[in-house]
């Protein structure tokens, strides 16, 4: 139906014209031509819109061209051409060409004649609307609208697809629009945003025939020179777990106390559970498998197993080789129970160490052989003692605690100590003491007489009674051995008291030579008494005559030797000496004889001390500075 703001004369000229047709109907019949005339003359003088289609069905995004003609009497002008929305009765129509949405979007492609066709680019769900095209003409009131007008309808593209399907399936996917689209259009498939090349058809389904699991993915559709492509749908496929595998983080040397990550890939859908083992031992679930603050007990193999409902897969092993520092160091002896001297022993150092450690042993302190093998053959005490092992790698050290080899062996060494002096009085007894080396230490001593077969004692000390030569031997199990001899003397009762008593002169005699030299000393002039000579006193005592039995016990004297010596420098006042400074040594040699009876009274008894002075050479060179001076000392011990 046409409208326009003249309704009523264009409804008068319709119904005049719907009358006339009636009319010739009714009239009786006239030449063809004459109604071919008619009808011409009424399109000549009638206003009027037409258009291509009513209803466009247009893809999002794409551009729209609305055909369309017009007609208006010969007798008038077209003023004014524009194309409008959703008109309103009563109210003017806005020119969408004035539309800011519309301004840039909307291209009249017809004329002032009898074309009026529009194009609309990037047409969206807001473009929904009826479209109408109105004119005007220079007759007044000449005001065209023709309307009803175009409805335009805006689709987007959807795949439909199936969820999922199983590989070896056969699936169809369907490219759709909400609205029958008005241009027959070529439909275009996409996976993953990849054109299907081989898939260009004007049916809007794409059959894809014994599905692989490669066939999965992201589908969309376009058409054929349209920029727009609908939603992307996932096509799943599903399929049992296939080439699964482990990474390791970090892939380089892994040491312990670092943290590690190990990750599982299975190719498979739906997703497989993942699970994971050491060695067949089962250690965890999940794609990621961590352990944090690794030690050496975490080395070995590790596989994951990838399980859906389809099926399951295990991956290749991966072996964890955790690097650390020597631990658990520990040295074992090669054999048990005793180690004899003569025998061999080995030695081995056990470390557990990633790398292997280098070995290295050590006795006490001090290096003594490299390797994990350390043996002595032939050993001997010196080998006894402490050992330890030191195990080293790049990621550091540790000692091994101490063993002890302890090598036994017979005696040896072995010797006599004399507790005192060896000469001992008559009825007294001297302490005799056996030592020896051995191990374990020996604890049986025998004690022997020179040529005497039999032991005269036994222990490790003993005591000798009696004059001898004496030895011990020591025994251990392992064996003996023998001391050298030592002497023993014992004398009479008689020399104790010779003994005393010449101690007691002797103390006299060392008293009276003191004062002599005192006096002596005082004698001298100054400068005598600073230049000391060489002095040599000989003291000798007796008592007299010897009895015969004096005689037989001279071997009792005593004889005692006492040197003093003094240095000093010749000094001269006012100026120094022009000789050499001499040296003055003094011996004084004490002779004591005493009467071996010892039951004679002390008043019987004459000792005489006879004391002498000789100068030295040097001194009797200097005569000029020395007095002369020699005498004779006469004194009575008593």
């Amino acid at each position: 139906m046409l409208v326009n703001f003249c309704s009523y004369c264009i409804a008068s000229s319709l119904k005049n014209g719907v009358a006339m047709v009636m009319s010739v109907r009714m009239a009786p019949p006239l030449p063809l031509i004459f109604l071919l005339m008619i009808h011409n003359v009424f399109s000549e003088n009638s206003l009027g819109v037409s258009y291509t289609h009513s209803h466009i069905c247009a893809l999002k995004n794409s551009s729209v061209i609305m055909s369309c003609s017009y007609t208006y009497p010969n007798r008038h002008q077209i003023m004014k051409v524009f194309w409008t929305k959703n008109p309103e009765h009563g109210k003017e129509p806005p020119d969408l060409s004035e539309d800011p949405e519309y301004s840039q979007r909307l291209q009249y492609l017809g004329d002032k004649q009898k074309n009026c066709t529009i194009r609309l680019s990037n047409v969206t769900q807001k473009d929904e609307n009826e479209y109408c095209f109105r004119f005007i003409t220079d007759k007044l009131g000449d005001k065209w609208l023709g309307h009803p007008g175009v409805y335009l309808t805006v689709t987007d593209l959807q795949v439909e697809s199936p969820e999922r399907v199983t590989e070896g399936d056969s699936v169809r996917l369907t490219c759709k629009s909400s609205c029958a689209l008005t241009d027959r259009a070529t439909f275009i498939w996409y996976r993953n945003s990849q054109p299907l090349t081989e898939r260009r058809d004007r049916n809007n389904q794409l059959l894809l025939q014994s599905v692989r699991r490669e066939d999965a993915g992201r589908y969309s559709c376009a058409l054929q020179e349209h920029t727009y492509i609908s939603p992307a749908v996932q096509l799943n496929v599903t399929y049992p777990p296939k080439d699964s595998f482990v990474e390791v983080s970090p892939s380089v040397e892994i040491v312990e106390g670092d943290s590690v990550t190990l990750s599982c890939s299975s190719d498979s859908n739906p997703p497989a559970e993942i699970s994971w083992f050491k060695e067949g031992t089962f250690v965890g679930s999940g794609r990621i498998y961590s352990i944090s603050n690794i030690s050496s007990n975490h080395s070995g193999e590790y596989k994951c197993k990838s399980r859906n409902k389809h099926g399951q897969k295990d991956s290749d092993a991966v072996t964890l080789n955790v690097t650390y520092p020597p631990k658990s160091i520990s040295v074992s002896i090669n054999g048990s129970g005793e180690i004899a001297e003569g025998d061999s022993v080995t030695l081995i150092c056990s470390s557990d160490s990633n790398p292997p450690a280098e070995i290295s042993w050590f006795k006490g302190g001090t290096f003594v052989e490299s390797g994990r093998i350390y043996s002595i053959s032939n050993i001997s005490s010196d080998h006894s003692g402490e050992y330890k092992c030191k195990s080293r790698n790049k990621h550091g050290q540790k000692d091994s605690d101490a063993v002890t080899l302890n090598v036994t062996y017979p005696p040896k060494n072995v010797s006599v100590f004399i507790n005192g002096s060896a000469e001992i009085v008559e009825g007294d007894s001297l302490t005799l003491i056996c030592s020896s080396d051995s191990n374990p230490p020996a604890l049986n001593f025998s004690w022997f007489k020179e040529d005497q077969s039999s032991s005269v004692g036994s222990g490790q000390s003993f005591s000798a009674l009696q004059s001898g030569r004496f030895y011990c031997e020591a025994h251990n199990q392992h064996g003996s051995q023998r001391s050298d001899t030592v002497t023993v003397t014992v004398h009479g009762r008689k020399l104790l008291y010779a003994a005393g008593g010449v101690t007691g002169g002797l103390g006299g005699l060392i008293s009276i030579f003191i004062i002599v030299w005192l006096m002596r000393k005082k004698q001298r002039p100054n400068h005598i008494a600073q230049k000391q000579d060489d002095l040599y006193v000989n003291v000798s005592a007796h008592n007299g005559s010897l009895s015969e039995s004096d005689a037989a016990n001279q071997n009792d004297a005593l004889y005692s030797l006492i040197t003093l010596s003094n240095f000093s420098h010749n000094q001269t006042e006012g100026k120094a000496s022009d000789s050499e400074d001499t040296e003055e040594v003094q011996y004084v040699s004490v002779l004591y004889h005493r009467n071996n009876e010892m039951n004679q009274p002390e008043e019987n008894e004459s000792q005489y001390d006879n004391i002498r002075k000789y100068q030295t050479d040097a001194a009797r060179r200097s005569t000029d500075q020395m007095v002369e001076d020699q005498s004779v000392i006469y004194s009575t011990v008593k």
